[in-house]
């Protein structure tokens, strides 16, 4: 029989406690199987007939109102997870997280409605930038840009009730399942679409416009990140592009720092922009 005390003492050494997360008792981490299966009961309500079970003739209303309720019981769980884990030491009292939990868990709950208004948006704009496209349904099922625009915005809209850890949990399911990087802090209109979409990155500071349209590999990033004098990332600082109305970005394109790309502009692919673009432009490679 092996002897392992020393290796189980040395990893059980707390002086490594950037490595080790003490939960509050009673309230278990975020998890991500149930965060999955939250996301799946969201696209179940917001898309019925395309994901979960089966709608029946006459029966929309209970089959939304029995996901709308398990949504609510699943998420508030989840929010008090991602609330005590943040808070760490700082943690008072666990009837105060919950509360605090539920109240956000309802105000996602109503505002389903508007974001399955911005979600039909983005699946028009998806079938008419692809000639590809049979119909609507065909991009509800099967478009992976659809997939990851529908973690961000159930994330998007989590994030801006102030919940932590959780939103980012959400749009890195899609990451993982798409190839597409989306931060849930990024603010993007209406219609928004993502064409194939493998390698797209979108940092947390970037705005959208309405009607943007980007294709696979492009990046929204940042150029440059400042350092306090210890040396450690200076946080929270507006450090991504911010693109107008009516803006298309072809393939592999990389567009960084706090740019502006102005309204109807088209940047070519393979491009590398780091500075202002005016409305109407045509950007593209010359290789004359």
């Amino acid at each position: 029989m092996h002897n392992f005390d020393q290796t189980i003492s040395t990893l059980s050494d707390i002086s490594q406690s950037e490595l080790h997360h003490f939960g509050i008792e009673g309230i278990p981490f975020p998890s991500v199987p149930e965060l999955r299966e939250f996301v799946d009961i969201c696209r179940s309500v917001l898309f019925p007939g395309y994901y979960g079970k089966n709608v029946v003739t006459g029966g929309l209303q209970y089959h939304i109102g029995v996901g709308v309720e398990h949504l609510y019981e699943k998420i508030s769980k989840q929010f008090m997870a991602g609330i005590a884990f943040a808070q760490g030491d700082d943690f008072v009292e666990r009837e105060v997280v919950r509360d605090a939990a539920k109240r956000r868990a309802k105000r996602f709950v109503e505002a389903l409605p508007e974001l399955r208004e911005i979600l039909a948006t983005d699946v028009v704009a998806m079938y008419r930038n692809d000639p590809a496209a049979n119909n609507l349904g065909e991009v509800i099922l099967c478009y992976p840009g659809m997939h990851a625009i529908t973690n961000y915005r159930i994330a998007h809209a989590i994030y801006q009730l102030d919940v932590p850890l959780i939103p980012r949990m959400i749009t890195e399911l899609a990451h993982s399942e798409t190839g597409i990087d989306i931060h849930p802090g990024a603010t993007i209109g209406p219609s928004f679409a993502i064409d194939h979409g493998t390698g797209v990155v979108i940092g947390a500071t970037a705005i959208l416009g309405h009607h943007v349209t980007l294709y696979q590999g492009v990046t929204l990033g940042a150029k440059n990140f400042p350092q306090e004098p210890d040396g450690s990332l200076v946080k929270g600082i507006a450090r991504h592009p911010i693109l107008g109305n009516h803006v298309v970005v072809y393939a592999n394109a990389t567009i960084l720092g706090r740019v502006h790309i102005g309204d109807n502009t088209t940047i070519g692919g393979n491009l590398w922009v780091t500075h202002d673009v005016p409305a109407g432009t045509k950007l593209f490679y010359n290789a004359k």
